[in-house]
């Protein structure tokens, strides 16, 4: 698998990220608890305080994440605080149905990881839904602990920490 910087307006991303967004708007109840989409805002994903990634395999792409410098109440931070200067949030970490099972999932969350380092991160945080088992799965064999919310995204039930 490769990596390729992207921003997340170029056509591969906004591609991957529809495919998660739907996934996810699938797998939530109807009614007032649906999910809601929130497309990321490409400023937040450019170096060094973030940064948006397609993975590829066998030149096809098969998912997507990134990593975003975050303030200390979990908002996007434009002129980051010394607690900001060091704390990145993992976003929209997704493999295609079609690519899942073969390890791809942990290699993006490493690779992001590495990246976050580079940016002198020492804490990578994330949030989840409590139905993704894989995901859950992956995040507590890769490091990660729950942690308390940091943020109020409105389809999340579970947040993670981990010190870089």
């Amino acid at each position: 698998m490769t990596f390729r910087e992207s921003a997340v307006t170029d056509t591969s991303a906004h591609e991957l990220l529809t495919d998660y967004f739907e996934g996810r708007a699938r797998g939530f109840p109807a009614g007032p608890y649906a999910y809601l989409r929130s497309f990321p805002r490409p400023e937040q994903f450019v170096p060094p305080d973030g940064v948006f990634l397609v993975a590829q395999l066998d030149d096809a792409d098969v998912g997507c994440g990134g990593i975003r410098r975050i303030g200390p109440d979990g908002a996007g931070s434009a002129e980051p605080t010394q607690a900001a200067s060091t704390r990145f949030e993992a976003k929209h970490i997704f493999i295609r149905p079609q690519s899942r099972g073969q390890g791809l999932g942990r290699a993006l969350l490493q690779e992001l990881e590495r990246r976050a380092r580079q940016f002198g991160a020492t804490q990578l945080v994330l949030d989840t839904n409590s139905n993704l088992d894989a995901a859950r799965g992956l995040y507590l064999t890769s490091g990660f602990e729950l942690i308390e919310p940091y943020n109020d995204n409105p389809n999340a039930t579970d947040w993670y920490g981990k010190r870089l």
